[in-house]
């Protein structure tokens, strides 16, 4: 019975260069104005709910201090995607 399998560095490269590929896309696209600030707005808040999320576990009584990964996830990704994820539903599709 095998536990744990080595994956093999070329397939560890082709993931890694993958991931940059999208990037590199994603930054040579030519967003509108309108685009940009939601993406902006979206970031921000994702950060500033991080920022808080760290603080209120640094100023928690408890002995617990670490970051709150599930509050983060909860109050920061999802509001900040959730617009994005019912843009994609509801959009009209173009019949081409």
């Amino acid at each position: 019975m095998v536990l744990y399998e080595e994956i093999p560095v070329s397939v560890k490269v082709m993931n890694l260069e993958n991931i940059k590929e999208f990037f590199l896309k994603l930054t040579k696209q030519d967003f509108s104005q309108k685009q940009k600030i939601f993406i902006t707005a979206s970031l921000g808040w994702i950060i500033f709910v991080g920022y808080l999320t760290w603080w209120n576990g640094l100023k928690a009584p408890t002995l617990d201090k670490s970051f709150r990964w599930d509050e983060w996830f909860w109050f920061g990704i999802v509001p900040a995607l959730s617009p994005y994820i019912f843009f994609y539903i509801w959009k009209k599709k173009d019949t081409e």
